[in-house]
């Protein structure tokens, strides 16, 4: 497959940015080889036009660009795996959501074996943008990165100063807020509704920030927390990594992982309301819930 691409997960993430692509492709996916999972990845190879691997080493060999889209906790085995069979001068695009540190430890896993290490920050929802996502990118290749991800498709890179590590700080930083207003939201819409003062607390917040519509967001927020709540959990975990490596302390960053943590766990399917959401949530009964 000289020239081509790999992916290593295939996920959400991988599937968003391997639709449409119209090139060359393989990937290796850990739960092909999970009985309980193995047909419904073996389903999304074919629908995507992906050609499935046996193996880290065989979805890589010959792949000039790899994208790594793994779980945050399986990033580093991720890495020093696809060191043992990456090509010389490929390009390793780790965009993963993991602490600046977890990636340059990363990095020196890649470089050893001949390759080219990237920092890639994904820096929103895969969907609906697929390969229009924001992309931020760092590292000592990253304008090659950056060239060769524009080549196949990704519509938004941007080149951030720094080396390893400084897109990666770009999405840990960030996140700080983003998943930390997820948990806080929850927690707040969670016990308004137990206490039966739901109505008027979102009217208050409304009140409060005008156009926020912070039904529509709860919604939304709890939506991401029961699909993606435990890796959420796991990007908040490398996130607190970050925030105590620079000794500005995390702990807002810990209550994150914990609320995301215990949503995510509960592996709950999301209902199509906030109602709904709500009973599941608190074990409610649908005619308790009416």
């Amino acid at each position: 497959m000289d020239g081509g691409i790999a992916f290593i997960g295939f996920g959400e993430a991988g599937q968003a940015f391997a639709d449409g692509l119209g090139r060359p492709a393989r990937a290796y996916d850990r739960k092909t080889y999970v009985g309980p999972t193995r047909r419904a990845k073996l389903d999304d190879y074919d629908r995507l036009g992906v050609q499935g691997a046996l193996t880290n080493q065989a979805a890589v060999e010959g792949a000039e660009l790899v994208l790594s889209l793994v779980t945050a906790d399986k990033a580093p085995a991720a890495a020093r795996e696809t060191a043992r069979g990456i090509g010389k001068n490929a390009l390793y695009c780790d965009m993963n959501s993991v602490a600046p540190q977890t990636k340059r430890a990363s990095a020196e896993a890649i470089e050893q074996a001949g390759a080219h290490y990237v920092d890639v920050a994904i820096m929103a929802p895969v969907h609906p943008a697929k390969r229009a996502v924001p992309l931020l990118v760092s590292g000592p290749e990253a304008e090659r990165a950056a060239r060769a991800l524009t080549a196949i498709g990704f519509g938004n890179v941007r080149v951030v100063a720094g080396g390893v590590g400084t897109a990666s700080a770009i999405k840990m930083i960030r996140s700080v807020m983003v998943k930390g207003i997820e948990a806080l939201t929850a927690e707040c819409v969670l016990a308004a509704e137990a206490a039966g003062v739901r109505d008027e607390v979102i009217a208050s917040l409304d009140a409060s920030w005008p156009g926020a519509d912070w039904s529509r967001r709860a919604d939304y927020n709890l939506d991401r927390m029961m699909v993606h709540g435990l890796r959420r959990a796991a990007e908040m975990e490398e996130v607190v990594r970050t925030l105590d490596a620079l000794g500005t302390g995390s702990a807002m960053s810990r209550g994150t992982v914990e609320r995301q943590r215990a949503i995510g766990s509960r592996a709950l399917s999301p209902a199509a309301t906030l109602d709904a959401k709500l009973a599941a949530l608190l074990g409610r009964s649908k005619e308790q819930a009416a």
